[in-house]
């Protein structure tokens, strides 16, 4: 509907005559309202590795027992009989499948033909990208369970059997090297430094590696920052102006503890930090199935005029050592 009797356009009798004479000055191109960037989707699309066909087709061998034992010995060199003990099962894995439908009926393109502002299979196209993306962002943070269709999401893979029990076909009460490190803080605290510095040592101590980053919500991410605020210097150039850069940056993209960088996800459910270990989760994707598009088909066969296809993804998130992961919740966080 115009906009009439608003600013220098006039409303009632003349205001109509303008809009029938008028086009309209559409102003390009189409913003996007609906979705949100994704920090920790970016991380590991970029860190992905390929798969292909096969039953169980990501197959990772873990050794979660010692296999030889170590003893020590006198002037003789004598030592106790070895014992073959299984020290090595396999984490198994499944590929999951996400499909997004792109309609395109046959009056549309007749309509728009020389006529489009935007084409509306161009947009259809771009939002089948990002609606995967989403999909797969909030997957990531909500799926806590297998349930043999979705992809298993931070608060499965990351866990220590409260959520998910049987993880990669390892059941991680008969395995507890299987487990993640899952602390539940009492007493809904402001998350600190210090705090942070505590934890992600836990996370060290139960994993043997340092974590590569922490990702929170930007509400708690918010919270902690304003531990650091107070702490910020300005280095100033000698000789040089603030109208010669950017200026004095305030506040941080990233915050820093013990060299591991704590990043805010606006799809992370708040009062929670996990810490991930990029060298040991990632998505695995099938090679002839990464954000691949059909092609269209003719929509004929079903008595109607027009066209549909599919972008196609087939992955699963995997998390091959999870005792190097961890969950902590129960923080306090800034409503924003």
């Amino acid at each position: 509907m115009p906009l009439l009797g608003e600013g220098i356009i006039p409303s009632g009798a003349i205001g109509n005559q303008l809009n029938a004479l008028t086009r309209r000055a559409f102003r390009l191109p189409m913003v996007v309202q609906i979705y949100n960037s994704s920090p920790l989707l970016a991380a590991l699309l970029s860190n992905a590795e390929r798969a292909s066909g096969g039953v169980s087709p990501i197959t990772v061998p873990v050794q979660g027992a010692s296999m030889t034992t170590t003893q020590a010995s006198d002037f003789s060199g004598t030592f106790n009989q070895p014992q073959l003990n299984q020290g090595v099962w396999n984490a198994e894995f499944n590929m999951k499948l996400m499909t997004t439908p792109i309609p395109f009926l046959g009056m549309e393109g007749a309509v728009q033909m020389n006529e489009a502002i935007i084409p509306i299979l161009a947009a259809r196209m771009n939002d089948a990208g990002n609606s995967v993306q989403q999909y797969l962002s909030n997957t990531l943070w909500n799926q806590a369970t297998d349930n043999g269709m979705d992809i298993i999401g931070l608060p499965g893979a990351i866990d220590d059997g409260t959520n998910l029990v049987t993880y990669g076909n390892i059941n991680r009460t008969n395995y507890p090297w299987w487990k993640s490190k899952v602390i539940a803080v009492a007493g809904a605290p402001v998350p600190t430094r210090a705090l942070m510095l505590q934890y992600i040592a836990s996370t060290f101590k139960s994993g043997n590696e340092m974590p590569t980053f922490g990702i929170c919500g930007l509400g708690t991410w918010a919270s902690l920052a304003q531990d650091f605020m107070g702490l910020e210097r300005y280095m100033i150039t000698p000789g040089r102006s603030f109208a010669e850069g950017e200026g004095p940056s305030a506040a941080f993209s990233a915050l820093m503890v013990a060299g591991v960088p704590i990043y805010a996800d606006p799809n992370a459910v708040e009062g929670e930090f996990y810490f991930y270990n990029s060298s040991y989760g990632k998505f695995y994707i099938h090679d002839q199935a990464a954000f691949a598009f059909t092609g269209f088909e003719s929509t004929l066969p079903n008595m109607q005029i027009g066209f549909i296809g599919a972008v196609v993804t087939i992955l699963e998130h995997v998390i091959v050592k999870p005792s190097a992961f961890s969950r902590i919740s129960g923080f306090s966080y800034l409503n924003i």
